[in-house]
């Protein structure tokens, strides 16, 4: 985000618990974000509040802090008059949902982890419609990119083929899956901050078609020039990775999202903006290069 703002404006505060430079001018602003406090002193003097802070990944931490934050939030925003941008996930979105997503679907959560947020999108548009809060929520499909520790596909294709292993997928690698590339969600959300037309909307961010776990592994194979084969995990096999793959452990009652063809259409935001996303090709070119320098 703070790579994609700079489009913008040079103007920049990055707020965490130790927030680091990424471009010459960024302001520093060291916070506890789960302080009430610190929240309305971080917000306080800005114009826009991108949020894409991102808590543990478990149902219990979820639940003790993403409701208040997302509360405290949107109080400061209200009381300081700064806009929202909020980056999201799809989580709200349950069952047979995921087949079509787009911004007109209802909010039905199937899972603990999918309540949560559902109570947090709900936050954010009741204040939205009854406390005159201009907001956007910018949401995202499960995602990949240089950064791969908290991405399904880095953690089950890439780097299990990175070690020579088979690439690895939940419940079926015959159904299609929306990915959409970190870089580009960035911009995509840096975009539509800066639009004001864009406001009191939901949008879903760029992403191109969805492929299934067969064609994301040849796609990283080729690039890799390693074997393209994919296992399939049961739903026990999940559970039982997820001794040695932290989040896999959390992954399990997330799994209707790949039992199932999950398709993440991003029409909306690519007619509003004459936008046609990176291809998965290109993007997963553009990963690997991004690993190698590192």
């Amino acid at each position: 985000m703070a790579k994609s703002l700079k489009n913008f404006t040079s103007d920049i505060r990055l707020v965490g618990r130790n927030p680091v430079k990424i471009n010459e001018t960024d302001l520093l602003f060291k916070a506890d974000l789960t302080n009430r406090e610190q929240v309305f002193e971080a917000v306080k003097g800005s114009s826009i509040a991108y949020v894409v802070i991102g808590f543990e990944y478990t149902t219990k931490v979820w639940k003790a802090l993403w409701p208040d934050f997302i509360q405290n939030v949107v109080d400061a925003c209200v009381e300081h008059q700064v806009k929202l941008v909020f980056f999201d996930n799809v989580y709200a979105i349950g069952g047979d949902n995921v087949k079509h997503i787009t911004e007109e679907s209802p909010i039905s959560p199937t899972s603990e982890k999918g309540e949560i947020r559902a109570q947090v999108d709900k936050i954010v548009l009741e204040a939205m419609k009854n406390r005159q809060l201009q907001a956007i929520i910018a949401r995202a499909p499960d995602f990949f990119g240089p950064i791969k520790e908290k991405s399904m596909l880095m953690n089950l294709v890439y780097d299990n083929l990175v070690k020579g292993k088979t690439a690895q997928w939940l419940c079926s690698s015959e159904k299609i899956h929306s990915m959409g590339y970190t870089p580009e969600l960035a911009k995509a959300t840096a975009l539509l901050g800066n639009t004001d037309s864009a406001y009191n909307q939901i949008w879903n961010l760029p992403t191109d078609k969805p492929l299934t776990a067969k064609e994301w592994t040849k796609i990283f194979a080729k690039e890799m020039n390693t074997n393209d084969k994919v296992m399939s995990l049961p739903a026990w096999g999940a559970k039982l990775l997820g001794i040695f793959v932290p989040i896999m452990g959390e992954i399990h009652e997330m799994l209707y999202q790949f039992d199932r063809d999950y398709y993440f259409d991003s029409t909306k935001f690519q007619n509003a903006f004459g936008y046609k996303p990176i291809s998965n090709e290109q993007a997963v070119k553009e990963t690997l290069k991004a690993l190698i320098s590192k």
